[in-house]
């Protein structure tokens, strides 16, 4: 169905109706000989507790395969998933948003070996408007999906029948959707630069080890007093310590703004004051914060952190135009250029390359194409991007 028609079709439950729930040996084997004797590729889905556990594990994974049908697999009842892994190591993986589920999914020993296809990367390629797995099966398969559960606790035991059907859903078109993107993709001549994107999220998604990540604390960048950030971040690894140990969302124990708030207090009966300091979940660690607050406060000075972050590459460019006009000029005139690009070939700026790529190339001031390629290679910039991009840079800067 064309994105054109409007007609479409609300589907609350499986068309095989709602399969059972996966939770013991027996079934695992069942459905790891059933996925085996199936044919073509597998539709694969995970759904995490974000917003509710510290941890991001999968606490039910979903596969549809033809010939197969759909599994539920309650992953937290297994050691791993390795008769799944070896019943589909051969065939080819799609999934919706890969990068997302990569990681959780390896968790419990399920990794892509042969071809990924990611159908929203395959949708952003394809130049389209929007890419959610809800308005990809409306505008192509005309399909409505229900997706109230999205932000669902998924830790939740009994799982709901409708939180199942939902879950469902999310592969039981995943097969259909691959077949009519990857006919676009060929049609527009996009599928050789959608392989290389889809290898790339396979091979490069691992978890995120960023320096300092208390410093990603909503609202530190207020505190102008090194003693301050001191505190935040006893605070913040104080939470991150009780999160870990009950495997709950670090948000639940003590938000961002309450981490600021106190950390601004002169001394700790002042933070005592604080109104949300007499919330229940607050006070149930109220020693640990205690604590933490101390030790902020006993910190000497020179062992307390720096006000911001320092990090190599090129200063944030909103200040470039006032400081470093020269390299602004040069900014203003890629983007330019690139964002033609873009439109030319139908596709988002930023899939077509990074911002943070460009940026560094002009602040690196190459003085030839192979210093242009170092920095590609260092970001993973793949192939068919650089067909595209380096040819603009080389005439921007001026290198011959």
């Amino acid at each position: 169905m064309s994105e054109s028609e409007s007609e479409t079709t609300r589907i609350d439950l499986p068309r095989d109706g709602l399969p059972d729930l996966i939770d013991s040996a027996r079934g695992l084997q069942r459905a790891a000989q059933k996925l085996a004797d199936g044919h073509g590729p597998v539709a694969i889905d995970a759904e995490r507790a974000s917003g509710f556990r510290f941890s991001q594990r999968a606490y039910l994974v979903q596969l549809r395969r033809a010939g197969s049908g759909t599994f539920l697999i309650d992953p937290i009842e297994f050691v791993d998933l390795a008769e799944i892994q070896k019943a589909i190591e051969d065939v080819d993986w799609i999934l919706h948003a890969a990068s997302q589920d990569l990681i959780c999914l390896a968790e419990v020993g399920l990794q892509p070996k042969t071809n990924l296809f990611d159908t929203e990367v395959a949708g952003r390629l394809l130049g389209l408007p929007k890419v959610g797995l809800g308005t990809l099966t409306e505008s192509h398969l005309g399909i409505s999906l229900a997706k109230e559960h999205s932000a669902a606790d998924w830790s939740t035991r009994p799982l709901p029948d409708e939180w199942l059907a939902y879950a469902a859903l999310d592969v039981e078109f995943l097969i259909e959707l691959w077949d009519l993107l990857s006919a676009q993709l060929e049609q527009e001549a996009k599928m050789p630069w959608a392989i290389q994107e889809f290898e790339h999220i396979k091979n490069n998604t691992f978890p995120s080890t960023k320096p300092d990540p208390w410093r990603k604390t909503s609202g530190i960048h207020k505190h102008k007093d090194a003693r301050q950030v001191g505190i935040a971040q006893q605070l913040w690894e104080a939470r991150l310590e009780i999160a870990k140990r009950t495997d709950i969302a670090s948000g639940r124990i003590l938000n961002d703004a309450h981490i600021v708030e106190i950390s601004s207090s002169p001394d700790w009966e002042s933070a005592l004051k604080l109104p949300f300091m007499k919330l229940r979940g607050v006070r149930k660690y109220l020693d640990t914060w205690s604590f933490a607050f101390q030790q902020g406060m006993a910190l000497p000075d020179q062992q307390l952190p720096d006000l911001k972050l320092k990090h190599e590459g090129p200063p944030n460019a909103r200040n470039w135009q006032s400081r470093h006009p020269d390299a602004w000029a040069k900014l203003e005139a890629t983007k330019l250029e690139i964002g033609k690009k873009a439109e030319e070939l139908k596709l988002p700026v930023e899939n077509l390359i990074t911002p943070e790529v460009i940026r560094r190339v002009i602040w690196a001031k190459p003085n030839n194409l192979e210093d242009i390629s170092l920095i590609f290679e260092e970001f993973r910039v793949r192939p068919w991007q650089k067909e595209f991009v380096q040819p603009i840079l080389r005439q921007v800067l001026e290198i011959s």
